[in-house]
């Protein structure tokens, strides 16, 4: 995890090039302290490496983000107010690359949607 403590996996399934994940965000991170005092954003490269991260456990391999072709932020996640968010992985690869459509929610409300391909290191 390249940012201890920001978040913890909460539930996580992964079946099929789909990978279902709950996670908690921590509220009290110095992360939120900064971005923005009183008033507590999610980075969105936070969410970016946190997607990684899940697609890293969901295939076992290391990964560097190549090209992300959409990325759309659709909710200001505020860790006060929203705390516990669902994402949905699709992924598929071949022996360079990992591919991943995500989408972000939190209660009804979808946060982020992204694809993404990251290559495979070494």
């Amino acid at each position: 995890m390249l940012i201890e403590g920001l978040y913890v996996i909460k539930d996580y399934e992964y079946d099929q090039g789909t990978a279902s994940t709950t996670i908690q965000l921590n509220k009290e991170h110095p992360i939120f302290k900064g971005h923005f005092p009183g008033n507590p954003v999610m980075p969105g490269v936070c969410m970016i490496q946190i997607i990684k991260e899940l697609t890293e456990k969901a295939t076992g391999k290391q990964l560097f983000l190549k090209v992300s072709s959409n990325i759309k932020f659709m909710a200001i996640i505020n860790p006060e107010q929203n705390n516990i968010l669902h994402l949905i992985l699709n992924i598929s690869s071949d022996e360079r690359e990992v591919k991943v459509k995500n989408t972000t929610t939190f209660q009804d409300t979808l946060a982020l949607k992204l694809s993404a391909t990251f290559q495979i290191q070494d």
